[in-house]
């Protein structure tokens, strides 16, 4: 059995896409009016529902000027509409077993989602990796988290969405990885687990 869990927030915990329209709306907008390549925008849409702001801005050579009218839009917004999570994610929830959350993007956004989510309480700690404020990773997280708690990294199961993210920092670490793919988006990437539904993490966890 695992000690500890180590979740991703977006698209682990719960679907951008329901959220990234009224999320997104003025940052779209702007985009709209400075870009007029409509493919380019679709793609640069795309990827902000899945991949954190600053990288898409480099992914798709934003201007200095374009990135920084971006980052000011989004740095100080929150979300405070009801979010659903995905309906897997319960078996999470229930699970007799210690977890954290490690998410990147904007602190005051991303703790504006933890709310709407209501899932404050299901975690031993939170950590917000945001790139505006720190040049802390995600692995650098994954390793205090380690030392802070006396855990080896067999001890740990580490659960997202992204293999170029958490999966990626996890697979450094030595430590299991489970990537969560509901939509089955990822055949190839490396992951010691993986599935389309988070119950199989749950089991997972407690069972090996």
């Amino acid at each position: 059995m695992k000690k500890a869990l180590i979740l991703d927030l977006d698209n682990t915990i719960y679907p951008v896409s329901s959220i990234a329209g009224e999320l997104f709306h003025e940052l779209f907008s702007f985009l709209n009016e400075h870009i007029d390549d409509a493919n380019l925008i679709y793609n640069i849409k795309e990827d902000l529902k899945r991949i954190p702001y600053q990288k898409v801005a480099d992914k798709h050579n934003f201007s200095e000027s374009l990135k920084n009218k971006g980052l000011a839009l989004l740095n100080n917004i929150e979300y405070n509409l009801p979010i659903q999570p995905f309906d897997d994610y319960t078996h999470i929830r229930e699970a007799k077993i210690t977890r954290f959350l490690v998410t990147t993007g904007f602190t005051k956004l991303q703790w504006s989602k933890v709310r709407m989510l209501d899932i404050e309480g299901d975690f031993e700690a939170i950590h917000i990796v945001d790139p505006a404020l720190s040049p802390l990773t995600k692995k650098d997280i994954f390793a205090s988290i380690l030392e802070k708690y006396n855990f080896k990294p067999e001890d740990v199961l580490i659960i997202g969405d992204d293999p170029e993210s958490e999966i990626k920092a996890a697979n450094e670490l030595g430590i299991d990885t489970f990537l969560y793919d509901p939509k089955n988006k990822h055949p190839d990437a490396e992951a010691i687990y993986r599935s389309q539904n988070l119950k199989d993490a749950a089991v997972v966890a407690l069972n090996s």
